[in-house]
């Protein structure tokens, strides 16, 4: 399915029939991550996947994004679909802008329950080594860009950020290459604190991407919520481990009814 938001064309998904979930995505993924999610929920639920702007098969944005533009739009697209009531479920990224979406005030519809699995949003604490690799790369951009060795080596600048960035900064290039220097960059700890309805945790015990220590720090942080640990999985533990994760989510979900 599409619609159009603030002149994008946005891929989505909408099964099932019941009470609203709305499911977002990882950084780099899409909405067919959750194919197996969906299937198994949208017998009880109406399942809603959307591919947010620059993912999947919706269109990038103009300009570089920050969390708070991916905020607004999931706002906007809860009321392009008309929902007043709903649970929200984010991966990784997806999670990021779930807890984010908490801290505005006014909203037009209720969330009534949240997941976040192997969510991101912690700013991770810089090692030494992290120090002293990021003053290599700064030292080493600025030479780089004097304009003498652009012009003898137009290339090199980007090969010199491969070497230093992460598989998902190495994987993306222009505007949204900008929009994950912006996203990853903004620790949102201070927000955890408002999300107040109950909240399901699911982590992978070998997410190296976002460590369980996150996960950890979230449950603490947020009133009514729980952690599930998910044994041998990594950051995508929802796929690692599929049975376990629909299992818990059925549970959480629709505690009264025959899962």
């Amino acid at each position: 399915m599409e619609c159009i938001i603030d002149k994008l064309k946005i891929n989505y998904a909408d099964e099932g029939q019941g009470d609203a979930v709305l499911i977002l995505h990882g950084w780099g993924s899409n909405i067919e991550a959750f194919n197996y999610i969906a299937n198994e929920l949208k017998e009880k639920r109406r399942i809603i996947r959307v591919d947010m702007p620059g993912f999947g098969k919706s269109d990038i944005p103009k300009e570089p994004w920050n969390v708070d533009m991916y905020v607004d739009f999931v706002i906007k697209f809860i009321s392009k679909i008309g929902l007043d009531k709903l649970t929200l479920i984010g991966h990784s990224f997806g999670g990021r802008v779930i807890i984010k979406l908490f801290s505005k005030d006014k909203l037009s519809f209720y969330i009534d329950k949240v997941v976040l699995i192997d969510s991101a949003g912690i700013l991770p604490k810089k090692s030494f080594k992290s120090k002293v690799r990021l003053k290599v790369f700064k030292c080493g951009k600025k030479v780089l860009l004097l304009k003498p060795i652009k012009n003898m080596f137009p290339n090199a600048l980007d090969k010199f950020r491969g070497l230093f960035g992460s598989s998902d900064y190495n994987n993306v290039s222009g505007i949204m290459r900008d929009t994950l220097v912006k996203v990853v960059n903004e620790d949102l700890e201070v927000y955890l604190k408002y999300i107040n309805v109950p909240t399901l945790l699911i982590w992978g015990d070998k997410d190296t991407a976002t460590p369980l220590s996150d996960g950890q720090k979230m449950e603490a942080a947020i009133k009514d919520s729980g952690l599930v640990v998910v044994k041998n999985a990594g950051h995508f533990s929802f796929i690692d481990d599929s049975y376990l994760v629909v299992s818990v989510l059925k549970s959480f979900l629709f505690p009264k009814e025959n899962v």
